[in-house]
């Protein structure tokens, strides 16, 4: 697995790119937009060119964007519904523009209206984002927590969307503490086992582009999203390793998006690449 974790722009690109190699990273993630407005700045092509070029040098590709949480492709809202379609649009072109090849998205809230006519109105997004994605670009769905009606909380609705679309530029990404919190028990060597299988049967391991790796202190089925510290919450040491130790999984690009400062960051990666050394 290529392990990174998901890195703040405020201090710029190549500060970025620093902290994520003195920290051992091989991947890392970004917004390369704001992640909490609907009006985005125009893209600023030297200085993504020159991000490209600095994580070239530094063994830190392929990368993943994330895309802003504002995204809600079920909503009926018209405002809403257009409004995060051309977010999804534009952080598709900026990745391209950054050699970035993995752009990461939440699909949103189905609301009040029913299942069908939400899940309709995410596929049709969807293609209509495909149409025009770059070459170099594959769009990646994040499971959710399954709060609510959020989308995408079971691995039947992820692989339901990518039978409906079928692009091959279409792939999945699990967050393990949105995995849990949805009722999946992954935290034995046998849960992890089934688990993986589950994966398989219902997206392909080819259509499994990354993970978020993220423990969690929410109990089993909670679905609600609260990201822990790794091997230190429900999921533990025993569930990451045994899921780091699946032959099937370990060309996956893996972002940490544990909570803290800095030494919690450096904690995590240890751990995580320590968990991923020892045998499962």
């Amino acid at each position: 697995m290529r392990f990174g974790l998901h890195m703040r722009l405020s201090d710029g690109y190549e500060a970025a790119v620093e902290r994520s190699r003195a920290l051992g990273c091989k991947t890392m993630q970004v917004f390369t937009s704001n992640p909490r407005a609907y009006r985005q700045a125009t893209p600023k092509v030297e200085a993504l060119a020159t991000f490209a070029a600095l994580r070239a040098r530094n063994d830190l590709d392929p990368a993943v964007t994330h895309t802003p949480y504002l995204i809600n492709l079920a909503s009926e809202d018209p405002k809403i519904f257009s409004g995060s379609l051309n977010l999804l649009k534009h952080d598709l072109k900026v990745a391209a523009l950054a050699g970035i090849a993995l752009v990461n998205t939440h699909l949103g809230s189905y609301g009040k209206r029913d299942r069908e006519g939400g899940f309709a109105a995410i596929a049709a997004a969807l293609e209509e984002a495909l149409a025009e994605i770059p070459p170099t670009v594959t769009l990646v769905l994040e499971n959710s927590a399954g709060a609510g009606a959020l989308a995408g909380g079971t691995l039947d609705e992820l692989g339901a969307l990518l039978r409906a679309i079928d692009h091959p530029q279409l792939g999945i990404c699990i967050d393990t503490a949105h995995a849990w919190a949805a009722g999946y028990k992954i935290d034995t060597k046998d849960d992890v086992a089934r688990f993986v299988d589950e994966i398989d049967k219902k997206i392909g391991f080819d259509r499994l582009r990354m993970f978020h790796l993220n423990d969690t202190q929410i109990p089993l089925g909670g679905n609600r999203d609260r990201h822990w510290h790794i091997g230190e919450g429900l999921i533990g040491e025993v569930g990451f390793r045994a899921l780091l130790g699946f032959a099937e999984l370990r060309g996956k690009v893996a972002i940490l998006e544990t909570p803290g400062e800095d030494a919690d960051d450096e904690r995590n990666m240890a751990t995580i690449l320590r968990l991923y050394a020892e045998p499962a």
